[in-house]
């Protein structure tokens, strides 16, 4: 029986066994509802005010400025959607983002236009990174939010988040009522994140990419920074998100941030010379292969590949036969027949777009699994372009 690889941690990550051991007493003898005032409430209350720190510190924030919300989606719509609820002016607003945007921000910013909001969507060229350029040509006096990801969920390029912080920062130093929002979900835990640095009023986060459970992450807002409530209820998270606190997952999320800090250097490099070791192969030895994505300004967890001749979901699917887990691009959209949005952003075809394989490392991986994975992907190829009406060769790994 063959030893299966996971190379999906971008989609999700296993929890580590420290965040389910911090955890598990809120699952079980320390029940109290957070709200509460007894003994039992402000047990727990405890536990998330501890959390709310640990999450504050992976990003350098004050623990006042975090509201837990029940995910990275929840977080983007609750920035997006309350940002421009609570401080709309007259005339129709307009909103700056990205081509490449997550879909919990992108489908928001598609169903504001249906309601009357005009919305940008920048470039990214071949390299997938934007230009600022193009931000501030796009910035107009109706703009009201600029929203662009610190990394991208599929190709992994950093975006000049400082630089569009500057630029934001400067235009409301000038009187404009502008705001900066940034989709961290994919950054946070994998490379340095520092709001003061990046100078961003929203940044979003979720727990299931950094090793904690699903359903729950955090949304950062700047002190000072209103928004419109989308989860109306009690006064829990300043009124900003009602709903009783899931307090065990919070707790879950609180170390994860934690262990996520403090092994955050050792482990990208550590990540980036696996994902270095597979890349360098294939691109080498398996012909028709072409990286996604800029080569130097990236997390250092993913390694986005196009394969000319195949299908990625074939690849994907004679892999999992193999034990081996890969992706074809953002989890969130699976399902789709559609060549990859992400992909085709970077001028690539359609024939590209469609074959592009994610392979996304995380905390388990190990040289041994690169190797298994550069013996078994060669083959794979090789099978499905003889099986294919055009194929561009056989490769091989020696």
């Amino acid at each position: 029986m063959f030893r299966r690889i996971y190379l999906d941690n971008s989609a999700t990550t296993p929890v580590d066994p420290d965040v389910l051991a911090a955890m598990m007493p809120y699952l079980t003898e320390k029940f109290g509802n957070a709200s509460s005032i007894h003994f039992f409430g402000q047990e727990t209350k405890g536990a998330v005010d501890k959390a709310r720190h640990q999450a504050a510190g992976l990003i350098n924030a004050r623990p006042n400025e975090i509201v837990f919300t029940s995910g990275g989606t929840e977080a983007n719509n609750l920035a997006v959607r309350g940002l421009v609820s609570r401080n709309r002016t007259t005339g129709p607003p307009h909103i700056v983002t990205s081509s490449i945007e997550h879909p919990s921000v992108k489908n928001v910013c598609e169903d504001l236009e249906k309601q009357g909001f005009a919305v940008t969507y920048l470039p990214v060229y071949d390299n997938g990174i934007v230009k600022i350029e193009d931000v501030r040509a796009a910035i107009r006096g109706e703009t009201i939010l600029v929203s662009v990801m610190i990394a991208n969920n599929e190709i992994g390029t950093i975006q000049p988040v400082q630089e569009i912080g500057k630029l934001v920062r400067e235009l409301r130093a000038g009187g404009r009522k502008i705001w900066f929002h940034t989709d961290a979900v994919q950054a946070a835990g994998k490379i340095a994140v520092d709001v003061e640095e990046i100078g961003c009023d929203l940044l979003s986060t979720s727990a299931h990419k950094i090793n904690a459970p699903k359903g729950i992450g955090a949304l950062y807002v700047r002190r000072g920074v209103r928004l419109h409530p989308q989860n109306i209820g009690g006064r829990q998270e300043r009124g900003v998100r009602g709903g009783t606190e899931p307090v065990p997952l919070i707790v879950a999320f609180g170390a994860a941030c934690e262990i996520a800090g403090k092994q955050l250097g050792e482990e990208s490099v550590r990540l980036g010379r696996l994902r270095d070791r597979l890349e360098g192969s294939v691109l080498e030895n398996i012909p028709g292969s072409l990286l996604n994505g800029d080569p130097a300004q990236r997390l250092p967890n993913i390694a986005n590949i196009s394969f000319r001749g195949i299908e990625g979901e074939g690849l994907l699917i004679n892999l999992d036969m193999q034990g081996i887990a890969v992706s074809t691009g953002s989890a969130c959209s699976s399902g789709s027949l559609e060549p990859s949005p992400v992909i085709r952003a970077l001028g690539r075809g359609d024939e590209l777009a469609r074959g592009a394989i994610r392979f996304s490392f995380g905390r388990a991986n190990t040289r041994e699994d690169v190797d298994r994975v550069l013996e078994v992907l060669s083959k794979s190829i090789d099978a499905l372009r003889t099986l294919a009406p055009v194929h561009s060769g056989k490769s091989a790994i020696g």
